[in-house]
């Protein structure tokens, strides 16, 4: 058997990190069986479906790695792949239905449907169809079709439970009564999710559904039209919801709940894809910090976890700052350059000197525009207003370390200079600690002040030969 997955976006908004999540482990899922992994698009919502939505949705998937094997962009032999133009197959599985008497045309209108609905409540009964246009003949259904009476086609459910084995939540079993006739196409001949989903899932040969936990309910009307076909049920797997840290559905009020908001804010499609993958599956080796796309067989369903995952975006945020450490250096300095204003003097800075500066910053970069605040401290003149600092430059050594600076920094702008060396900074601090005779806190401290107007930051033998040496003469005041 070939292990034949799907993604199945409606293209009414831009894609949804739940979903690039669904999306993600279907494809690792296929990869790791060497199978196939389909994308569907499920456009039968007409009023919201647009199809720039699904040109965008295709371009997130793609910017985080994850492609397809067929789709409605690449073809297959399963096509169409956009439910919009698989109606004709719609009509032909629901005729079926009808044919087998396991569905039939219902002409309740919507008032009488609500007066169904309100006597059922009034008199403390399930709120289900009644069956009331169960028993009409085809013959009579036909007739009042052909007179232009609008009809829906329900399905007649069997009076009993149903149970399949779900590869995360183990046995699940779904009481008789749980629903009543169900509508599988509306009036004007458009397919209800549920029956589109088993007619695509079933004509594409989809061997197993892993999707989100949202759609287990789902599940009890899909078997019951699995049976009803005679078609083989593929292996459903409902994979933990996302909520945020308030325990509820994740939401915009939670923060960025799109890939295409992630992409915007230059997160690594790596690092988003290794975040994801952690929300209801754990890696074998108990790693974090990975490249999903790289697990080959190890990605399997045994992994799952139940609980409902949180999303964390301060774990994104260290995960990213993982995946863009681990990037060369080079490549971090193409990318971070992007985001820093073309008129900061960053850019008039030599290729060496911009390397060796993300070789000091990139520890404390989690994002590649963080290097924009970590370099001000190279170029600034500005003076803190931090107590800490004022303290330090009103000890009555810094005075004497400040006067021997400024000689230093005269002489080597005498000598056309532009930076000092480590080792003149290395000189500078033992001459300061041997012949001055400050040590210790008012040392450090004490030369941070004057030679940065900061009270803290980056070790000052990596940041002091790194800053213009007429910002340096700026700071000391020559």
């Amino acid at each position: 058997m070939t292990v034949r997955v799907r993604f199945a976006p409606s293209p009414t908004g831009y894609l949804h990190i739940g979903g690039a999540r669904t999306a993600m482990y279907n494809q690792l899922f296929a990869k790791a069986m060497g199978g196939k992994y389909i994308l569907r698009i499920e456009d039968t919502d007409t009023e919201r479906s647009e199809r720039k939505f699904e040109t965008a949705q295709i371009e997130d998937l793609k910017w985080l790695g994850i492609t397809h094997d067929e789709g409605p962009d690449v073809g297959g032999e399963y096509g169409p792949y956009r439910q919009s133009e698989r109606l004709h197959i719609y009509k032909a599985w629901s005729d079926k239905l009808i044919e087998k008497k396991h569905a039939y045309p219902c002409f309740c209108t919507e008032a009488e449907l609500t007066a169904k609905k309100e006597h059922a409540e009034k008199n403390n009964l399930p709120p289900v169809y009644d069956g009331t246009c169960r028993h009409i003949t085809r013959a009579d259904s036909a007739a009042r079709i052909a007179k232009g009476e609008e009809a829906v086609i329900r399905f007649h459910v069997q009076n009993k439970s149903y149970d399949f084995q779900d590869g995360v939540r183990g046995h699940v079993t779904f009481p008789e009564g749980m629903v009543g006739d169900f509508v599988i196409m509306r009036a004007n001949g458009i397919p209800v999710y549920n029956f589109a989903v088993v007619v695509d899932d079933s004509s594409m040969k989809i061997t197993h559904v892993i999707r989100a936990e949202e759609h287990l309910n789902n599940t009890l009307r899909q078997l019951m039209l699995y049976e009803a076909f005679g078609e083989k049920i593929p292996e459903f797997s409902h994979v933990s919801l996302l909520i945020g840290e308030d325990r509820q559905k994740l939401s915009k009020r939670h923060g960025a709940t799109s890939v295409r908001l992630y992409q915007e804010m230059n997160y690594l499609p790596t690092a988003l894809l290794n975040y994801l993958c952690l929300l209801g599956w754990s890696h074998p080796n108990e790693l974090d910090v990975f490249d999903p796309q790289t697990l080959g067989t190890l990605f399997n369903l045994n992994r799952f976890t139940k609980s409902s995952a949180i999303y964390d975006v301060n774990k994104l945020n260290f995960i990213n700052g993982q995946h863009v450490r681990a990037l060369p250096i080079e490549s971090i300095l193409i990318e971070a350059e992007k985001t820093i204003p073309v008129n900061h003097p960053f850019h008039k800075m030599d290729e060496g000197w911009k390397l060796r500066t993300i070789t000091v910053f990139k520890e404390k970069m989690n994002f590649f525009q963080d290097l924009l605040g970590l370099v001000e401290i190279l170029f600034t003149t500005n003076v803190s207003e931090d107590a800490e600092y004022k303290e330090a430059i009103g000890w009555e050594t810094t005075p004497k370390i400040r006067e021997y600076l400024r000689g230093e920094i005269e002489i080597a702008l005498v000598n056309k200079k532009k930076f000092v060396t480590v080792e003149d900074y290395n000189i500078w601090s033992e001459h300061v600690k041997g012949e001055l005779k400050i040590k210790g806190k008012p040392l450090f401290m004490g030369m941070r002040a004057v030679l940065t107007h900061q009270a803290h930051g980056s070790d000052l033998k990596f940041i002091i030969p790194l800053t213009p040496l007429e910002v340096l003469a700026t700071r000391i005041k020559l």
